[in-house]
């Protein structure tokens, strides 16, 4: 990327615990970048701390939905760079109402789709999950892996990469899929199992898992998923799909009892076994050589992260 005048990026779902730590991570490489995040707000936003950034004056912010034809056209107009987080992301959620996944997930991309067009947008990211891909028992999925989602959000997230490359196809139009393994990192809410295993490790609750806590994911940290972002942004090619991964994979299991051994003050409560999840999907793993061919490599160690993690939290309850 390359301008005279500073770029303009327009970051949907920018509240959020990915988005939000994108927004930083853009603003503190691109100090003289504008930057826009619109959000609606919803119960897992960080509000505080994007307040933050407007009172400095780091970044606008506008308050709207994705699913909104005429606030994204109007959002939209002058916007060099459109990064695309916002999604309805709980699984268990998309369950028991798949429909604001579907509204959210798929119809909201293709507002984003219609308006980044409409507005010749440089290049459009679209922030998806490895969660499309369905689930594997072994080796690793590549870019090419067929999406085989298991469940409504899942589908969703399939639905929306599909409209970008259709659009891709379609207009020419330059957009570029991420695929990211799960997250973790301080600040995410705690419906997601790192941060409610914390809580209750914290608070000497019971901790429940689902089934026999054998299904495996891959973790990165959500710094290093920021960084892997901003290098598709800057050195990715149009119509590409990226994997972004970090190679450590760990059971439930292994994660609850690596958290339980971070608590100073041991754990007083009980791990639960719990009827499982419906659709739940055993594996993922991410092949990212395709990724770490520009040059991208997993920078935060897994226990540090997760002990910096655990630290973060802890602080937080201590002051509630």
């Amino acid at each position: 990327m390359s301008e005279t005048a500073s770029p303009r990026y327009l970051v949907t779902g920018g509240a959020g615990f990915i988005g939000l730590a994108f927004v930083k991570y853009l603003i503190s490489v691109q100090p003289e970048c504008d930057v826009i995040v619109l959000d609606k707000l919803s119960y897992a936003s960080r509000v505080k701390e994007l307040q933050n950034l407007v009172d400095k004056q780091k970044i606008r912010f506008i308050k709207g939905d994705i699913t909104n034809p005429k606030t994204m056209r109007k959002c939209i107009s002058g916007v060099d760079y459109l990064i695309n987080f916002a999604a309805e992301s709980h699984v268990d959620r998309s369950i028991q109402d798949s429909l604001p996944f579907v509204h959210s997930n798929t119809y909201g991309v293709q507002v984003l789709l219609e308006a980044g067009l409409e507005a010749k947008v440089k290049t459009f990211i679209q922030i998806s999950t490895d969660e499309v891909y369905g689930t594997i028992s072994e080796e690793s999925w590549t870019e090419n892996s067929p999406l085989l989602p298991n469940s409504p959000y899942a589908a969703s997230k399939a639905s929306g990469d599909l409209l970008a490359l259709a659009f891709r196809k379609t207009h020419g139009m330059d957009v570029r899929i991420t695929r990211c393994s799960n997250n973790y990192g301080p600040g995410q809410f705690p419906e997601k199992l790192i941060p409610k295993v914390i809580s209750n490790v914290i608070q000497g609750s019971n901790i429940p898992i689902y089934g026999n806590g054998k299904n495996v994911r891959e973790w990165i940290h959500v710094q290093d998923h920021c960084r892997a972002i901003y290098l598709i942004l800057t050195n990715g090619s149009p119509g590409e799909v990226y994997n972004i991964g970090s190679g450590i994979e760990k059971t439930n299991n292994e994660i609850v009892n690596e958290l339980i051994k971070l608590s100073k003050d041991g754990f007083h409560g009980d791990i639960e076994y719990v009827e499982d999840r419906k659709g739940h999907d055993q594996r993922y793993s991410l092949d990212f050589t395709k990724i770490s061919k520009l040059g991208f490599a997993p920078q935060v160690n897994f226990s540090e992260g997760l002990r910096e993690t655990f630290t973060w939290y802890e602080t937080l309850l201590r002051k509630s």
